[in-house]
């Protein structure tokens, strides 16, 4: 019985170490997924950078150089590429602009990674030392960055254009960067700069126009026009009410049929009716409401046609279906509570404005209030476009402008862009590499060969000879600019701080830990 035992005893062994290809075969696979999708937008990136045309299943197309947009519409199907999905999304969480770059910057390291696996090294080991190459790239980013004050604009709109250059509407910001700061500056808490919440900010989109009709509405406005037909178009100071009730007869739970088998009944029914709907309206008149804002109802008309034609008379505006989403943010804005029934309905519940009007603009028109009294801090952006495609990238890279703003409001420093923070980051751990022994050398050298894609990359888009622009580049920051990256509108190296290109630090300490991240358990991986 005991040599029986014995083979059995041996079996596992001359398994396990049979299937020591699988492994490596699984990390070389996940790594070239991930490659590939970091391949398929390399060539969106920068100023100089390539668009994308995306057709989602339902046959709408979209047109866009924002790599969380492209990514988040690609259809991927291998998981380890899903990763870098996720991680395109969590830079746009955490600094909202630079999600090209997050994802260009992993193909590059998993890259290094696949070059330091074939050299046998242990991918913990790797994995380890990645992760103390990011915390040094990262101090490395702050030593070189400048702090900023908030009162000073211009810095702030320098930051937000350099993120528009890269945009289809890179010709406009001059116009929507001015627009991303102010914005963002008027809903900061002061004091509470950490907590800027961008769903404070409302961006519309209205067909019609062009981009540099894109203005910013101290108040606000509804996409929808006034109801009623011979209501008054203007009020001036106006008070508004948010109403959350109906105006119109109730109705019966369920189905149930009510049936009426002679007039008297029948006129009945219609002065009941009326009657009630009399009720309301006088109601609403005798708090001096004129301006009335009705949530949409989902189940009966929010203001039936007896009570438009009453509300009419009452000379009262009427703007229905405010949707559910939006109530909290008018309630911020007009500091109002909704008011849900009609016993409530008194007159210290209202707001107060001095203007409120529908404004036609485009092929559509809107109601704006302003001069709202003791306003919330909120504000709304109108964007414009002359078609669908142009107006959606539109508020896309406005929306990239305003996380700039507000990644500078959070971390006030910045740093010079156009491959230059890079280039010294891969400059000066490939300083430090020299340093270290063992391993970890070795890992030093390969991420920061790894960081020269960014700059390799933007040279490409420009049409630039990559090898000798990023050669020319590693050069000036040796002799000790630290300042000089690639200038794409004069095809040469410049002291890029003069050019005006800067950003804001977040956007790249995120970019270059995020990355990390994701490639440590990318490596970490070794069966599917």
């Amino acid at each position: 019985m005991a040599p029986k035992a014995k083979s059995v005893g041996f079996k596992p062994q001359a398994k396990a170490f049979k299937d020591k290809s699988k492994p490596t075969d699984v990390r070389m696979s996940n790594i070239q997924a991930a490659k590939a999708v970091s391949d398929a937008i390399r060539t969106s990136l920068g100023p100089r950078g390539m668009d994308k045309m995306i057709q989602a299943g339902n046959g709408e197309v979209s047109i866009t150089n924002d790599g969380a947009t492209i990514l988040k519409q690609m259809n991927v199907l291998h998981p380890a590429a899903k990763m870098l999905v996720e991680l395109s999304r969590a830079q746009d969480v955490e600094a909202g602009d630079g999600t090209t770059s997050v994802v260009v910057i992993a193909g590059a390291l998993l890259e290094a990674c696949e070059k330091l696996l074939q050299k046998g090294l242990h991918p913990t080991a790797i994995s380890d030392a990645f992760q103390r190459c990011s915390n040094k790239a990262v101090e490395i980013l702050t030593q070189m960055s400048t702090p900023i004050e908030l009162t000073d604009r211009d810095t702030l709109i320098k930051s937000a254009s350099t993120s528009l250059n890269s945009k289809v509407v890179s010709q406009q910001s001059s116009l929507l960067a001015p627009i991303a700061v102010d914005a963002v500056i008027r809903v900061t808490d002061p004091g509470k700069e950490i907590a800027v919440d961008l769903k404070n900010i409302k961006v519309i989109q209205s067909l019609g126009g062009t981009v540099e009709d894109t203005e910013l509405c101290n108040g606000l406005v509804f996409t929808s026009r006034s109801a009623g037909t011979n209501a008054p178009k203007r009020i001036e100071k106006a008070k508004i009410g948010l109403i959350q009730f109906c105006i119109s007869a109730p109705k019966t739970d369920m189905d149930h049929n009510v049936i009426v088998s002679d007039y008297a009944a029948m006129d009945r029914v219609l002065k009941e009716e009326r009657s009630y709907i009399l009720n309301i309206v006088k109601h609403i008149k005798k708090a001096g409401c004129n301006v009335l804002l009705v949530q949409k109802s989902i189940l009966r008309d929010a203001v039936s046609d007896l009570a438009q034609h009453f509300l009419d008379k009452i000379k009262c505006l009427v703007v229905k279906d405010v949707e559910r989403e939006d109530i909290e943010f008018v309630c911020k804005t007009l500091h109002c509570r909704p008011i849900a029934s009609l016993d409530h309905f008194t007159a210290e519940n209202l707001s107060s404005a001095d203007l409120v009007e529908e404004v036609a603009s485009g092929t559509n028109k809107f109601v704006k209030i302003t001069g709202i009294q003791n306003m919330g801090r909120t504000v709304s952006i109108i964007c414009r476009g002359s078609n669908k495609l142009v107006l959606e990238e539109a508020a896309r890279s406005l929306h990239d402008a305003l996380c700039v703003v507000r990644c500078l409001v959070k971390k006030r420093a910045q740093i010079v862009g156009g491959g230059a923070p890079e280039i010294e980051m891969a400059l000066q751990l490939a300083a430090y590499a020299q340093t270290v022994e063992g391993v970890d050398a070795y890992c030093f050298r390969a991420f920061a060969d790894a960081l020269e894609v960014i700059p390799s990359t933007l040279a490409e888009n420009a049409g630039l000879n990559p090898i000798a622009t990023v050669t020319e580049l590693r050069n000036r920051h040796a002799q000790g600019e630290k300042t000089a990256g690639i200038n794409v509108r004069k095809g040469a190296i410049t002291d890029i701080l003069a050019e005006n290109v800067v950003q804001p630090l977040l956007v790249s300490t995120s970019a270059i830990t995020l990355a990390t991240e994701t490639i440590r358990s990318i490596l970490k991986i070794d069966d599917i």
